[in-house]
Protein backbone atom coordinates (compact mmCIF):
# COMPACT_ATOMS: atom_id res chain seq x y z
CA UNK A 1 0.00 0.00 0.00
CA UNK A 2 1.41 3.38 -0.98
CA UNK A 3 2.42 5.80 2.33
CA UNK A 4 3.11 8.52 0.12
CA UNK A 5 0.76 10.71 1.86
CA UNK A 6 2.53 10.73 5.21
CA UNK A 7 5.48 12.12 3.25
CA UNK A 8 4.02 15.76 3.06
CA UNK A 9 4.66 17.90 5.71
CA UNK A 10 1.45 19.57 6.99
CA UNK A 11 1.44 22.21 9.39
CA UNK A 12 -0.68 21.63 12.54
CA UNK A 13 -3.35 23.76 11.27
CA UNK A 14 -3.40 22.16 8.03
CA UNK A 15 -3.56 18.97 9.98
CA UNK A 16 -6.42 20.07 12.75
CA UNK A 17 -8.68 21.29 9.45
CA UNK A 18 -8.08 18.01 7.50
CA UNK A 19 -8.88 15.68 10.27
CA UNK A 20 -12.47 18.14 11.04
CA UNK A 21 -12.98 17.54 7.10
CA UNK A 22 -12.75 13.74 6.75
CA UNK A 23 -14.41 13.14 9.80
CA UNK A 24 -17.45 15.92 9.39
CA UNK A 25 -17.43 13.93 6.00
CA UNK A 26 -17.43 10.15 7.09
CA UNK A 27 -20.47 11.24 9.58
CA UNK A 28 -22.67 13.56 6.99
CA UNK A 29 -21.59 12.67 3.69
CA UNK A 30 -21.79 15.64 2.64
CA UNK A 31 -18.89 18.24 1.23
CA UNK A 32 -17.16 20.43 3.49
CA UNK A 33 -17.50 24.27 3.67
CA UNK A 34 -15.69 26.94 5.25
CA UNK A 35 -18.01 27.89 7.79
CA UNK A 36 -18.32 24.09 9.11
CA UNK A 37 -14.99 23.92 9.56
CA UNK A 38 -14.46 27.01 11.37
CA UNK A 39 -17.54 25.96 13.44
CA UNK A 40 -15.77 22.93 14.79
CA UNK A 41 -11.93 23.46 14.41
CA UNK A 42 -12.41 26.02 17.88
CA UNK A 43 -9.21 27.66 16.04
CA UNK A 44 -11.07 30.73 15.46
CA UNK A 45 -9.72 31.14 11.85
CA UNK A 46 -11.45 33.97 9.41
CA UNK A 47 -12.97 32.02 5.93
CA UNK A 48 -9.99 33.82 4.18
CA UNK A 49 -7.42 31.63 6.11
CA UNK A 50 -9.68 28.27 6.21
CA UNK A 51 -10.01 28.90 2.31
CA UNK A 52 -6.16 29.54 1.57
CA UNK A 53 -5.67 26.01 3.83
CA UNK A 54 -8.08 24.42 1.69
CA UNK A 55 -6.58 25.46 -1.76
CA UNK A 56 -3.21 24.18 -0.40
CA UNK A 57 -4.88 21.22 0.95
CA UNK A 58 -6.60 20.21 -2.67
CA UNK A 59 -3.22 21.36 -4.98
CA UNK A 60 -1.50 19.03 -2.32
CA UNK A 61 -4.18 16.10 -3.54
CA UNK A 62 -5.49 15.80 -0.25
CA UNK A 63 -9.03 16.98 -0.55
CA UNK A 64 -11.17 17.66 -4.00
CA UNK A 65 -13.74 19.80 -4.97
CA UNK A 66 -17.01 18.58 -6.37
CA UNK A 67 -18.43 20.31 -9.37
CA UNK A 68 -22.14 21.38 -7.79
CA UNK A 69 -20.82 22.28 -4.40
CA UNK A 70 -18.48 25.07 -2.42
CA UNK A 71 -17.74 22.35 -0.04
CA UNK A 72 -14.91 19.26 -0.49
CA UNK A 73 -14.10 16.11 0.01
CA UNK A 74 -11.30 13.75 0.85
CA UNK A 75 -9.65 12.36 -1.80
CA UNK A 76 -7.75 8.90 -1.33
CA UNK A 77 -4.57 10.31 -0.13
CA UNK A 78 -6.45 12.41 2.23
CA UNK A 79 -8.37 9.42 3.47
CA UNK A 80 -4.35 7.51 3.87
CA UNK A 81 -3.09 10.85 5.72
CA UNK A 82 -5.81 10.59 8.16
CA UNK A 83 -5.91 6.68 8.87
CA UNK A 84 -2.17 6.71 8.87
CA UNK A 85 -1.86 9.86 11.27
CA UNK A 86 -5.04 11.63 12.23
CA UNK A 87 -6.99 8.73 13.35
CA UNK A 88 -8.28 8.57 16.85
CA UNK A 89 -9.65 5.10 17.19
CA UNK A 90 -12.15 4.65 19.66
CA UNK A 91 -12.69 2.11 21.98
CA UNK A 92 -15.51 -0.67 21.30
CA UNK A 93 -18.76 0.30 22.88
CA UNK A 94 -19.06 -1.12 26.33
CA UNK A 95 -21.26 -3.88 24.96
CA UNK A 96 -19.62 -4.57 22.24
CA UNK A 97 -16.63 -6.41 22.79
CA UNK A 98 -18.22 -9.24 25.35
CA UNK A 99 -21.51 -8.93 22.63
CA UNK A 100 -18.84 -10.37 19.98
CA UNK A 101 -16.53 -12.56 22.11
CA UNK A 102 -20.27 -14.09 22.95
CA UNK A 103 -21.23 -14.39 19.41
CA UNK A 104 -18.10 -16.10 18.09
CA UNK A 105 -18.25 -18.77 21.16
CA UNK A 106 -21.44 -19.62 20.32
CA UNK A 107 -19.94 -19.56 16.31
CA UNK A 108 -17.86 -22.49 17.69
CA UNK A 109 -20.64 -24.30 19.13
CA UNK A 110 -22.34 -24.56 16.13
CA UNK A 111 -20.08 -24.37 13.60
CA UNK A 112 -16.93 -25.27 15.21
CA UNK A 113 -16.24 -28.94 13.08
CA UNK A 114 -17.00 -27.22 9.54
CA UNK A 115 -14.58 -24.77 8.89
CA UNK A 116 -16.67 -23.25 5.66
CA UNK A 117 -19.78 -22.97 8.17
CA UNK A 118 -17.82 -21.31 10.63
CA UNK A 119 -16.29 -18.86 7.81
CA UNK A 120 -19.75 -18.54 7.04
CA UNK A 121 -21.71 -17.49 10.63
CA UNK A 122 -18.01 -15.28 11.36
CA UNK A 123 -18.09 -12.99 8.05
CA UNK A 124 -22.08 -12.63 9.06
CA UNK A 125 -21.35 -11.74 12.34
CA UNK A 126 -18.15 -8.81 11.16
CA UNK A 127 -21.32 -7.78 8.40
CA UNK A 128 -24.06 -7.08 11.27
CA UNK A 129 -21.75 -5.03 13.67
CA UNK A 130 -20.25 -3.14 11.33
CA UNK A 131 -23.68 -2.89 8.58
CA UNK A 132 -20.89 -3.71 5.53
CA UNK A 133 -20.09 -6.49 3.84
CA UNK A 134 -17.89 -8.81 5.90
CA UNK A 135 -15.35 -11.04 4.75
CA UNK A 136 -13.28 -14.46 6.36
CA UNK A 137 -10.91 -16.86 4.28
CA UNK A 138 -11.37 -20.31 5.85
CA UNK A 139 -8.27 -21.38 8.32
CA UNK A 140 -5.61 -23.03 5.77
CA UNK A 141 -5.51 -26.74 5.88
CA UNK A 142 -1.83 -27.02 6.05
CA UNK A 143 -1.46 -25.27 9.38
CA UNK A 144 -2.98 -28.18 10.62
CA UNK A 145 -1.11 -29.93 13.02
CA UNK A 146 -0.43 -33.67 13.73
CA UNK A 147 -1.85 -35.94 16.12
CA UNK A 148 -1.08 -39.62 14.88
CA UNK A 149 0.80 -41.48 11.53
CA UNK A 150 -0.23 -44.93 10.70
CA UNK A 151 0.68 -46.96 7.77
CA UNK A 152 -1.33 -50.06 6.35
CA UNK A 153 0.43 -52.14 3.93
CA UNK A 154 -1.61 -53.20 0.17
CA UNK A 155 -0.94 -55.33 -2.14
CA UNK A 156 1.94 -54.02 -4.87
CA UNK A 157 4.26 -52.48 -3.10
CA UNK A 158 1.18 -49.45 -1.82
CA UNK A 159 0.96 -48.47 1.56
CA UNK A 160 -2.19 -46.46 3.18
CA UNK A 161 -1.31 -43.39 5.09
CA UNK A 162 -3.58 -42.70 7.71
CA UNK A 163 -2.81 -38.90 9.08
CA UNK A 164 -4.80 -37.50 12.21
CA UNK A 165 -4.91 -33.82 12.36
CA UNK A 166 -5.66 -31.36 14.94
CA UNK A 167 -7.17 -34.61 17.01
CA UNK A 168 -9.93 -34.70 14.43
CA UNK A 169 -9.72 -34.68 10.99
CA UNK A 170 -8.29 -37.56 9.11
CA UNK A 171 -6.74 -37.45 5.59
CA UNK A 172 -6.08 -41.26 3.98
CA UNK A 173 -3.49 -41.37 1.19
CA UNK A 174 -2.31 -43.83 -0.65
CA UNK A 175 1.49 -43.71 -1.43
CA UNK A 176 3.33 -46.50 -3.79
CA UNK A 177 7.20 -47.65 -2.32
CA UNK A 178 9.83 -49.09 -4.20
CA UNK A 179 10.21 -52.24 -2.46
CA UNK A 180 8.11 -54.33 -0.16
CA UNK A 181 7.50 -52.91 3.28
CA UNK A 182 6.93 -55.69 6.25
CA UNK A 183 3.84 -55.02 8.65
CA UNK A 184 6.72 -54.85 11.23
CA UNK A 185 8.79 -52.18 9.04
CA UNK A 186 5.78 -50.04 8.67
CA UNK A 187 5.20 -50.05 12.34
CA UNK A 188 8.24 -48.99 13.18
CA UNK A 189 8.63 -46.21 11.01
CA UNK A 190 5.17 -44.90 11.91
CA UNK A 191 6.48 -45.13 16.10
CA UNK A 192 9.54 -43.15 15.21
CA UNK A 193 7.98 -40.43 12.91
CA UNK A 194 5.06 -39.87 15.55
CA UNK A 195 7.50 -39.03 18.02
CA UNK A 196 10.12 -37.30 15.50
CA UNK A 197 6.54 -35.08 14.04
CA UNK A 198 3.56 -35.06 16.37
CA UNK A 199 2.50 -31.72 16.97
CA UNK A 200 4.25 -30.11 14.08
CA UNK A 201 2.39 -28.60 10.70
CA UNK A 202 3.28 -30.56 7.65
CA UNK A 203 4.98 -27.52 5.84
CA UNK A 204 7.40 -28.13 9.23
CA UNK A 205 7.39 -31.34 8.44
CA UNK A 206 8.10 -31.30 5.10
CA UNK A 207 10.98 -28.66 5.52
CA UNK A 208 12.39 -31.37 8.24
CA UNK A 209 12.11 -34.34 6.00
CA UNK A 210 14.26 -32.03 3.07
CA UNK A 211 16.78 -31.83 5.70
CA UNK A 212 16.94 -34.95 6.89
CA UNK A 213 17.03 -36.53 3.15
CA UNK A 214 19.78 -34.03 2.46
CA UNK A 215 22.19 -34.82 5.30
CA UNK A 216 24.78 -38.02 4.72
CA UNK A 217 22.66 -41.13 4.95
CA UNK A 218 25.06 -43.36 6.43
CA UNK A 219 24.39 -41.12 9.96
CA UNK A 220 20.76 -43.04 9.52
CA UNK A 221 19.88 -46.41 11.03
CA UNK A 222 17.60 -48.60 9.00
CA UNK A 223 14.88 -47.51 10.72
CA UNK A 224 15.37 -43.79 10.04
CA UNK A 225 16.29 -44.24 6.44
CA UNK A 226 12.65 -46.48 5.92
CA UNK A 227 11.11 -43.84 8.01
CA UNK A 228 11.87 -41.07 6.02
CA UNK A 229 11.55 -42.26 3.07
CA UNK A 230 8.01 -43.48 3.33
CA UNK A 231 7.57 -39.90 4.89
CA UNK A 232 8.77 -38.19 1.90
CA UNK A 233 6.43 -39.83 -0.31
CA UNK A 234 3.45 -38.72 2.18
CA UNK A 235 4.41 -35.65 2.70
CA UNK A 236 5.81 -34.82 -1.09
CA UNK A 237 2.42 -32.66 -1.69
CA UNK A 238 3.69 -29.32 -1.29
CA UNK A 239 1.19 -27.58 -3.28
CA UNK A 240 -0.60 -24.61 -2.06
CA UNK A 241 -4.17 -25.30 -1.69
CA UNK A 242 -5.97 -22.38 -3.33
CA UNK A 243 -7.24 -19.42 -0.57
CA UNK A 244 -11.04 -19.91 0.13
CA UNK A 245 -13.34 -16.77 1.22
CA UNK A 246 -16.78 -16.35 2.15
CA UNK A 247 -18.60 -13.09 2.06
CA UNK A 248 -21.65 -11.34 3.66
CA UNK A 249 -23.82 -8.28 3.82
CA UNK A 250 -22.81 -7.37 0.17
CA UNK A 251 -26.23 -5.96 0.04
CA UNK A 252 -25.18 -3.10 2.97
CA UNK A 253 -23.17 -1.58 0.26
CA UNK A 254 -26.72 -0.90 -1.75
CA UNK A 255 -27.61 1.88 0.83
CA UNK A 256 -24.22 3.51 0.47
CA UNK A 257 -24.08 7.01 -1.58
CA UNK A 258 -20.89 6.25 -3.64
CA UNK A 259 -21.46 2.75 -4.17
CA UNK A 260 -25.30 3.39 -5.28
CA UNK A 261 -25.48 3.02 -9.36
CA UNK A 262 -26.98 0.11 -10.69
CA UNK A 263 -24.06 -0.61 -13.03
CA UNK A 264 -21.43 -0.04 -10.01
CA UNK A 265 -23.01 -2.56 -7.83
CA UNK A 266 -23.48 -4.72 -10.86
CA UNK A 267 -20.33 -4.95 -11.41
CA UNK A 268 -19.15 -5.07 -7.45
CA UNK A 269 -21.17 -7.60 -7.04
CA UNK A 270 -20.01 -9.44 -9.95
CA UNK A 271 -16.23 -9.26 -8.32
CA UNK A 272 -17.41 -10.63 -5.11
CA UNK A 273 -18.97 -13.59 -7.60
CA UNK A 274 -16.04 -14.16 -9.48
CA UNK A 275 -13.61 -13.57 -6.18
CA UNK A 276 -10.23 -13.25 -8.09
CA UNK A 277 -9.85 -9.73 -7.35
CA UNK A 278 -10.46 -10.17 -3.48
CA UNK A 279 -8.37 -13.24 -3.25
CA UNK A 280 -4.63 -11.50 -4.22
CA UNK A 281 -6.17 -8.88 -1.96
CA UNK A 282 -6.62 -11.26 0.93
CA UNK A 283 -3.30 -13.24 0.04
CA UNK A 284 -1.43 -10.01 0.51
CA UNK A 285 -3.35 -9.37 3.98
CA UNK A 286 -2.42 -12.98 4.94
CA UNK A 287 1.64 -12.03 4.85
CA UNK A 288 1.39 -9.25 6.53
CA UNK A 289 1.27 -8.58 9.88
CA UNK A 290 -1.16 -6.76 11.75
CA UNK A 291 -4.14 -4.13 10.54
CA UNK A 292 -4.34 -3.56 6.70
CA UNK A 293 -6.11 -1.01 4.92
CA UNK A 294 -6.75 -0.93 1.29
CA UNK A 295 -8.05 2.83 0.94
CA UNK A 296 -10.25 3.13 -2.79
CA UNK A 297 -7.49 2.72 -5.75
CA UNK A 298 -4.49 1.31 -3.78
CA UNK A 299 -6.39 -2.16 -3.98
CA UNK A 300 -5.23 -1.92 -7.66
CA UNK A 301 -8.60 -2.96 -8.96
CA UNK A 302 -10.73 -0.59 -10.30
CA UNK A 303 -13.99 -2.23 -9.53
CA UNK A 304 -12.82 -1.01 -5.82
CA UNK A 305 -11.99 2.60 -6.40
CA UNK A 306 -14.69 3.76 -4.08
CA UNK A 307 -13.85 1.38 -1.74
CA UNK A 308 -12.09 0.87 1.42
CA UNK A 309 -10.82 -2.53 2.65
CA UNK A 310 -9.81 -3.06 6.02
CA UNK A 311 -8.58 -6.45 6.89
CA UNK A 312 -6.36 -8.89 10.15
CA UNK A 313 -4.97 -12.13 9.96
CA UNK A 314 -6.07 -14.85 12.58
CA UNK A 315 -3.73 -17.24 14.03
CA UNK A 316 -3.96 -20.85 15.46
CA UNK A 317 -0.76 -21.05 17.65
CA UNK A 318 2.45 -19.44 16.16
CA UNK A 319 0.64 -19.58 12.33
CA UNK A 320 -1.41 -17.17 10.83
CA UNK A 321 -3.89 -19.47 9.03
CA UNK A 322 -6.71 -17.21 7.87
CA UNK A 323 -7.34 -13.44 7.42
CA UNK A 324 -10.64 -11.81 8.01
CA UNK A 325 -12.10 -8.18 7.54
CA UNK A 326 -14.93 -5.67 6.08
CA UNK A 327 -15.55 -3.96 2.87
CA UNK A 328 -17.04 -0.91 2.19
CA UNK A 329 -17.13 2.43 1.10
CA UNK A 330 -13.91 5.00 1.57
CA UNK A 331 -16.59 6.99 3.55
CA UNK A 332 -16.30 4.60 6.17
CA UNK A 333 -16.39 4.83 10.29
CA UNK A 334 -12.36 3.89 10.28
CA UNK A 335 -12.13 4.61 13.98
CA UNK A 336 -15.23 1.72 14.82
CA UNK A 337 -14.15 -0.27 11.88
CA UNK A 338 -10.82 -0.94 13.10
CA UNK A 339 -11.18 -2.25 16.44
CA UNK A 340 -14.08 -4.43 15.67
CA UNK A 341 -12.12 -6.36 12.73
CA UNK A 342 -8.48 -6.31 15.40
CA UNK A 343 -10.45 -8.05 17.76
CA UNK A 344 -13.19 -10.12 16.01
CA UNK A 345 -9.38 -11.46 14.51
CA UNK A 346 -7.91 -11.83 17.97
CA UNK A 347 -11.06 -13.96 19.20
CA UNK A 348 -11.65 -16.41 16.59
CA UNK A 349 -7.43 -16.96 16.78
CA UNK A 350 -8.46 -17.89 20.33
CA UNK A 351 -11.37 -19.87 20.14
CA UNK A 352 -9.27 -21.61 17.45
CA UNK A 353 -6.45 -22.63 19.70
CA UNK A 354 -9.06 -23.73 22.72
CA UNK A 355 -10.65 -25.89 20.62
CA UNK A 356 -6.92 -27.39 19.78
Amino acid sequence: MPHDARDEVLSERARSLLRILVESYIRDGQPVGSRVLSRDSGLNLSSATIRNVMADLEELGFVASPHTSAGRVPTDKGYRFFVDTLLRVRALDAGAAPEIESEIKQLFETHGESPKALAAAASQLLSSVTCLAGVVTLPSPHQASITQIEFVGLSENRVLAVLVLDNREVQNRIIQLERYYSPDELKRAANFLNEKFRGSSLPQVRQEILRELSEAREHMNQIMLDAITVAQQVFERGEEQPLEYVIAGETNLMGVAELSSVEKLRRLFEAFNEKRDFLHLLDQSLRAQGIQIFIGHESGYRILDDCSVVTAPYSLGEQVVGVLGVIGPTRMAYERVIPIVDLTAKLLGAALNSRR
